[in-house]
């Protein structure tokens, strides 16, 4: 009977602990969370949260092959921010989550990032393409969520990068340095 015990308390203990921190991107209904902050906001004039993102906006869309990126309003950044990062991926891709979008070191002031920009805010990380510029989206099949996650840093000077930064390197940057985040997810289709 003590045995049964000790079984049925280590089990109670596992089930609270992935509860606590198990993953967080999900709500119990299975929708993505979209409130990750009380105060910054991410949003486009192009679709809505949760929306369909417009063909203009992916590889479907007119040249440059990969469209140009979406009109994004910027606002809520906390006092104390020193930069911005703004990461773009899809978790639904086949081969595991795709990354369409790196900017970091952005101004902390900037309330717009206006539709085909490119790299000339901030600075340009390395898509899951090995390019250095917005990469639409382009799923082979179905529908696919993009994130289009934003981060107010406290720190304004990322290290000196031998060549453009991938994703991983800039989130093991950000680390510990994150006081506010925020995210926008639009939907495609082919």
């Amino acid at each position: 009977m003590k045995k049964f015990g000790i079984i049925l308390i280590g089990a109670v203990i596992l089930l609270l602990g992935f509860i606590l921190f198990g993953p967080s991107r999900t709500i119990p209904n299975g929708k993505p969370a979209t409130n990750l902050s009380k105060t910054m906001t991410i949003t486009s004039s192009a679709f809505e949260h949760n929306g369909k993102i417009p063909k203009k906006y992916t590889c479907d869309g007119s040249p440059p092959a990969g469209g140009i990126n979406p009109p994004l309003t910027i606002s809520g950044v906390p006092e104390g921010a020193k930069s911005l990062v703004l990461i773009v991926d899809d978790p639904d891709a086949p081969n595991g989550t795709f990354v369409h979008w790196v900017l970091y070191g952005i101004g902390p002031n900037t309330k717009e990032i206006p539709e085909g920009i490119g790299g000339k805010i901030g600075f340009t990380g390395q898509t899951s393409r090995g390019k250095m510029e917005y990469g639409g989206p382009c799923p082979p099949s179905g529908a696919h969520r993009y994130f289009f996650k934003l981060y107010a840093l406290d720190f304004e000077h990322f290290p000196l990068y031998e060549t453009s930064p991938k994703k991983e390197e800039i989130e093991i940057d950000m680390q510990g340095h994150i006081l506010d985040q925020t995210e926008l997810i639009g939907i495609y289709e082919r």
